[in-house]
């Protein structure tokens, strides 16, 4: 039986062997597990760090304001809950700041660098934490957690840089996917732990002290192991560097050229398929930060659930969501496999997945009774697990349309669909008037679904894989065929 063969850009051939290894263009064997694997599993971590960092004092402020809660031997803070909320968002106000600028220096230093330096700086303030809080009270806090979102600004757009360098145009979704799943992982640990922590002998600082040091590890570990780009790689082998640059079109005297590549933004923002994957993105967080930040007060008030004093349901959802992205990976990794459909085929099926499913069963939630929890969290855990399929559509999008400038279209769109997580709660206080009453919160429900069947039916129609013309500084003969893998049976 003919084994399957996989596509390169400029259209050779790469036959995978019995074994499961790749062969390249010149005859050489590379392994199915290699050092891009490495750069995904560290990429993972990172992610799980980041994500850790960012939610532990939802968890901790808790136990910060209330000695009942948790161990009664550590220093109580008298906050109100208009300052709890002010010491909550201010992570996001730094967060927004840094995501443009953070893509373009991630383009011209590498993303190692801006990783490495973003989660370090993040990962030290955190450690010191109760320290400021004890000297400045909730004022340094908020200082603190500013800056700490400054410095997570540089997150996803060194990551999808990164991966722009890293991933074969063949494994994109997977090893994004396998990369991006560390935020749902830290997510959870964190919320699953956190209560734990403080009430330890440690009590609440320890919630700060973990998490802190474990950053600080990673970052030894991704100074020793992590690297920018195949070429920067001391660990990598001939035959997987080849493997790698032959699929997304890359050599190392390309990448190391002096001559300046000047970023083309004007043709970013005239650019019909990067603005919808900007929408798309726009409408993607309006409705995840719905779910994040609302439910716990409509299941609260509606169902008269109190899902943020129980650690297990608070995680459960971003458990769904983690498995999840295995889930739909492997499928992916089939219909590639197997070559079934193209790549763009392949990248809008799972975006509709993930927005359209939740979009349903974001609507059936609005009209659950309070006499059926059960039913609630399951549609809860849904709507939130099967938004995992989004990790293999618009998400990986970026890096489809530009490797060479994945990280800054990352940060712009990831800028733009933050402030979904600003402008939706507002929308949310002015429409829900009345916390007990159903109906008005089924309007917010109804807006959120709106948001996903709108950024999803615009990235079906104007969605597109293929690399555009302006990622290189010359043009390129060749473009209609880089991307346009076929995943196709060979008959």
């Amino acid at each position: 039986m003919k084994l399957p063969n996989i596509l390169s850009k400029n259209g050779s051939v790469k036959d995978a062997t019995p074994t499961g290894e790749v062969t390249s263009t010149s005859g050489a064997k590379c392994s199915i597990f290699g050092v891009r694997h490495l750069q995904c599993f560290l990429l993972f971590c990172g992610l799980s760090v980041s994500y850790a960092l960012r939610v532990n004092l939802s968890v901790a402020i808790v136990a910060m304001t209330d000695k009942a809660a948790t161990n009664p031997n550590f220093d109580e803070f008298d906050w109100t809950e208009k300052t709890k909320s002010l010491v909550l968002s201010s992570f996001f106000w730094g967060y927004v700041v840094t995501q443009v600028p953070a893509g373009h220096l991630a383009h011209k230093f590498g993303g190692k660098l801006m990783l490495l330096m973003g989660n370090f700086v993040c990962s030290l303030l955190t450690v010191l934490t109760p320290i400021c809080a004890r000297l400045g009270d909730w004022q340094l806090v908020c200082a603190l957690r500013v800056i700490m979102g400054l410095s997570q600004g540089f997150l996803f757009p060194s990551t999808h840089t990164i991966l722009s360098k890293w991933a074969p145009v063949e494994e994109r979704g997977t090893l994004g996917t396998y990369s991006y799943s560390g935020a749902q992982f830290g997510t959870v640990v964190m919320l699953a732990t956190s209560g734990i922590m403080a009430s330890s002998s440690m009590g609440w600082p320890s919630i700060f002290y973990i998490s802190g040091g474990v950053g600080l590890v990673w970052s030894v570990a991704f100074f020793i192991w992590g690297a920018s780009s195949p070429s920067e790689c001391r660990l990598i082998s001939a035959e997987e560097k080849k493997l790698i640059e032959t699929s997304i079109g890359s050599d190392s005297a390309n990448e190391h050229s002096s001559t300046p590549t000047k970023t083309p933004w004007l043709k970013f923002f005239t650019s019909v398929p990067f603005l919808v994957l900007a929408l798309t993105h726009c409408t993607h967080n309006w409705g995840f930060w719905t779910l994040l930040t609302e439910i716990p007060s409509y299941m609260k008030n509606i169902l008269n659930m109190d899902i943020k004093s129980n650690a297990l349901l608070s995680a459960l959802p971003y458990a769904a969501m983690f498995l999840m992205c295995f889930v739909f990976s492997t499928i992916q990794a089939q219909l590639s496999k197997r070559k079934c459909i193209p790549l763009s085929v392949s990248r809008k099926l799972f975006n509709s997945i993930g927005h359209w499913i939740p979009m349903i069963t974001l609507i059936c939630l609005g009209y659950v009774s309070a006499n059926n929890t059960n039913m609630a969290i399951v549609l809860l855990t849904i709507t939130v697990g099967i938004n995992g399929a989004t990790y293999l559509g618009f998400q990986v999008n970026h890096i489809d349309l530009s490797p060479n400038f994945a990280g800054i279209l990352m940060g712009i769109t990831n800028c733009a669909a933050n402030m979904m997580g600003i402008i939706a709660p507002l929308i949310v206080g002015l429409i829900v008037t009345n916390e007990k009453d159903p109906d008005q919160w089924r309007i917010i429900f109804f807006i959120a679904a709106g948001f996903y069947f709108v950024g999803n039916l615009l990235f079906v129609v104007f969605g597109k894989t293929e690399v555009q013309p302006w990622n290189d500084a010359q043009p390129l003969h060749s473009t209609a065929k880089r991307n346009s893998t076929f995943v196709e049976s060979q008959h």
